[in-house]
């Protein structure tokens, strides 16, 4: 399976810390946040991974190489000046990830979710697999509802979208590379059919997107990101 880590976005929150480090590369436990997806993917098995960028993408491809540090073999999906939104960069990358299901993972949460079971999950007919996660104080009224495993826009308790996805290309038919394109009315689309699965996790996970909760993180993990 192949794995996409979407790292295009400007990081306006993180200003000024992002108007000369890409968000993906500001350090965290004494590494870049990019590599703990990295380290995890490595360590699942996972070889072959899509990484997109836009705002200083030269220097993510200049600090991670082709992936050998990690035993990976990475690809790069470049965007232009303002990114393609979620949905738009995940097609530009469509031919870099093939034809089956993939996983895609934001680059700006950090997640001890085991991406190792992301291989096993079976779509069936479902063209998406959510992780979504308790509500942050941040976002306090959610995402989407989850009843006997299955994604819905309607009911409650409503739960946040992690930032981790399991997808089939096929999600994502009608939309044109190099064209701006956002996911969740995509992924509403599939709800409205019935065809989107997910899960509740409650284990680790912390958007990333304010200097405040990078701060924080760094000092759990024990690191020293200057902020």
């Amino acid at each position: 399976m192949r794995v996409m880590i979407l790292a295009a976005g400007r990081g306006e929150r993180m200003r000024p810390l992002t108007d000369t480090c890409p968000k993906p590369l500001l350090p965290v436990g004494g590494k870049p946040l990019i590599v703990w997806h990295l380290e995890r993917l490595a360590a699942a098995g996972f070889r072959e991974v899509v990484i997109n960028h836009a705002h200083l993408g030269a220097q993510i491809e200049a600090a991670l190489g082709n992936g050998s540090a990690w035993g990976l073999h990475l690809a790069y999906s470049p965007e232009p000046p303002g990114a393609l939104e979620t949905a738009g960069g995940i097609v530009q990358a469509l031919s870099l990830l093939g034809d089956e299901p993939f996983l895609v993972i934001n680059g700006d949460v950090y997640c001890d979710w085991d991406v190792g079971r992301a291989p096993a999950l079976a779509l069936g007919e479902d063209q998406a697999h959510l992780v979504l996660v308790p509500n942050p104080p941040q976002h306090p009224e959610g995402d989407f509802a989850l009843a006997d495993g299955r994604v819905t826009d309607a009911g409650t308790p409503r739960h946040t979208f992690a930032g981790i996805g399991l997808y089939r290309p096929a999600l994502f038919a009608g939309l044109v590379a190099g064209q701006p394109a956002k996911l969740a009315p995509l992924l509403r689309q599939a709800m409205a059919r019935g065809q989107v699965g997910g899960e509740l996790y409650r284990g680790r996970w912390e958007d990333v997107g304010t200097p405040a909760r990078l701060q924080a993180l760094d000092a759990e993990l024990g690191g020293a990101a200057r902020v």
